[in-house]
């Protein structure tokens, strides 16, 4: 589990390198904000992406949405508006993926600071050419003042990032620090995540989520249909070596 983080102020300033740190608000059960706060703090909307961007936001989403689908105390975002500032309706921030430790797993439509007690732990953007800049800048100096444990990037085109995958975690000083990544044989590249305890690798367009524990990866819908398919084949193949026989 990820550390405990500060408690947010009510009010903060646009990035910059003299701003203070917004704490992370005491992380304590809440009842679920009232219907007509969701409705005031406006959702951002999805913007445009190119199919690779696509792909690995939904693959990314879904692989820790079924990881995590048995535990009522993880919420994984994607494309959720999060606002982190009570009373300022641009004070608000979008996500590709994130994960919450520590927070109910029920819809939402945004996600309100204030109301949920704590930020994200651990946040993922695919980098695209109208967001890639943003997420190097902009967007890296607020998770790290919002306190996210972990920031990871990844560039499906090559073309924005170099390397295409890159992650971050907060040090004792409350700043990002840059994680080593290691080559694998097929010469992707491969990354420890501490806070969702997973490997992320990416492999040319592709970014893929390995379990240490298990010593496999995590299959997509596809993967498993593929798997589900062999399967059956191998057992439809021993039924007629046996009928044979």
């Amino acid at each position: 589990m990820p550390p405990a983080q500060p408690k947010p102020a009510r009010s903060l300033k646009r990035p910059s390198r003299s701003a203070p740190k917004l704490q992370q608000p005491a992380n304590t059960p809440v009842d679920p904000p009232a219907r007509d706060d969701e409705d005031r703090y406006p959702d951002l909307g999805v913007p445009p992406m190119i199919s690779d961007h696509w792909k690995a936001l939904e693959d990314s989403a879904t692989l820790l949405e079924t990881r995590y689908a048995d535990r009522d105390d993880v919420f994984v975002g994607s494309g959720l508006t999060i606002h982190y500032v009570d009373g300022s309706e641009d004070r608000a921030i979008q996500p590709d993926v994130f994960v919450s430790f520590g927070s109910p797993n029920r819809s939402r439509r945004v996600w309100l600071a204030w109301e949920e007690g704590k930020f994200p732990d651990f946040v993922l953007e695919v980098a695209s050419k109208s967001t890639y800049r943003r997420d190097e800048r902009e967007r890296r100096a607020i998770y790290e003042r919002l306190g996210v444990a972990e920031y990871w990037q990844f560039d499906p085109t090559g073309e924005y990032l170099n390397p295409i995958l890159q992650g971050r975690r907060l040090n004792a000083a409350g700043t990002y620090a840059l994680l080593p990544l290691t080559t694998t044989p097929e010469g992707g590249l491969r990354g420890v995540s501490e806070v969702i305890a997973l490997h992320i690798c990416a492999e040319g367009p592709r970014l893929r989520l390995f379990d240490p524990a298990t010593g496999k990866f995590l299959l997509n819908h596809q993967e498993e249909h593929r798997g589900r398919l062999a399967a059956e084949a191998e057992v439809e193949q021993l039924k007629r070596q046996l009928a044979s026989r």
